[in-house]
């Protein structure tokens, strides 16, 4: 649930939304969404309806970080394909206006579920949604980049090599003490990257329940939400992404499934969401899986690195949170390393 807030430059918002959204009208009231670390989110309301602003943090950050812009193209793009996405109306990069670039989009009514448990849901609605889900993931790798204008979302080439590169810089920028099980998370990257297979698709960069908005009342998947790591690159980013979270504990922080009875609750084992995935792409399976899994914890933990020292330097959305974050990265590093031996 959101949160009221002070934020948010109010008066400037609503005069450039009146100057710039068709059917605009104020006057507004904001509230902040408690979760999110990377870019504030703010539900704005006025007598017509409701929007979504999510904007760049205040602050020193860190290259390529943050990037709102990205996240409005990609949903704009995705508008009338397979995958659902809240319907995009602007975006600001006059840092005059409020202090940094801002996009708006429509507030999608709908279910949000923090834990992959799916509290309140009966067996069969959580094989529903979870089938869902895994449909939502598919059709998203299989839009076709090119057709939707988003062929040169992101560079060609070995996508985990340039994104070990990537994770490997950001990381170093934001290190506040040394890991070794970080390093050798690091080395062992580089060490057992797979050759490239050729796949280039859409990826969402973190693909996790609580990134998704469901039906009021259903199971079906009604928005994709979060968009900011998304970029032109490999499936099995996104597929490993969703396995890597299910290895976690469970709890607010992990959001895992780690000692969880699934057949009991009516979720999916490993196999079989990879199993489901796969039928929906047409192919026969996933080599070096382990791998991938290890990936998405090696950029997860530099992520939260990040996300740490936002938190020490005063520019977290959640400072709170964001310490908390730092503590997870050492689990995530150790994890990674598991992942790939396993």
């Amino acid at each position: 649930m959101p949160k009221e807030t002070q934020t948010l430059d109010l008066a400037a918002v609503e005069r450039y939304l009146t100057a710039h959204l068709p059917g605009f009208s104020g006057p507004i009231t904001a509230e902040k969404f408690q979760v999110g670390q990377s870019n504030p989110t703010f539900l704005l309301t006025t007598a017509a309806g409701k929007y979504v602003l999510r904007r760049k943090p205040p602050g020193v950050l860190l290259k390529s970080a943050h990037a709102v812009d990205r996240e409005f193209r990609v949903q704009r793009a995705l508008a009338g394909t397979d995958v659902p996405v809240a319907p995009v109306h602007l975006l600001c990069q006059d840092p005059s206006v409020i202090g940094s670039d801002f996009y708006v989009m429509n507030h999608v009514a709908g279910r949000n579920f923090n834990e992959p448990t799916l509290d309140g849901l009966t067996v069969s609605e959580r094989r529903a949604l979870m089938d869902d889900w895994n449909r939502v993931l598919a059709a998203l790798h299989n839009v076709d980049i090119d057709a939707v204008g988003l062929g040169d979302f992101g560079p060609p080439g070995n996508y985990f090599e340039r994104q070990i590169a990537r994770w490997t810089k950001q990381y170093a920028a934001s290190e506040t003490s040394h890991l070794p099980d970080m390093d050798a998370l690091t080395a062992a990257m580089a060490r057992h990257l797979p050759p490239d297979d050729g796949q280039r698709t859409l990826v969402h960069g973190d693909y996790r329940i609580d990134n998704m908005m469901f039906a009021q009342a259903g199971t079906d998947c009604v928005a994709v939400l979060d968009w900011e790591l998304s970029t032109t690159g490999h499936p099995y980013a996104d597929l490993a992404a969703v396995l890597m979270q299910w290895q976690m504990p469970t709890g607010p922080d992990t959001r895992g499934l780690e000692g969880v009875d699934r057949a009991a609750l009516g979720l999916p084992t490993d196999a079989d969401f990879v199993a489901a995935y796969c039928a929906r792409r047409g192919i026969d399976g996933i080599a070096h899986l382990g791998f991938y899994v290890a990936f998405c914890f090696f950029r997860m933990a530099a992520i939260l690195q990040g996300v740490y020292r936002r938190s020490l330097d005063g520019n977290a959305s959640n400072p709170e949170a964001g310490r908390r974050a730092g503590q997870m990265v050492p689990m995530f590093a150790a994890k990674g390393m598991a992942a790939l031996d396993g």
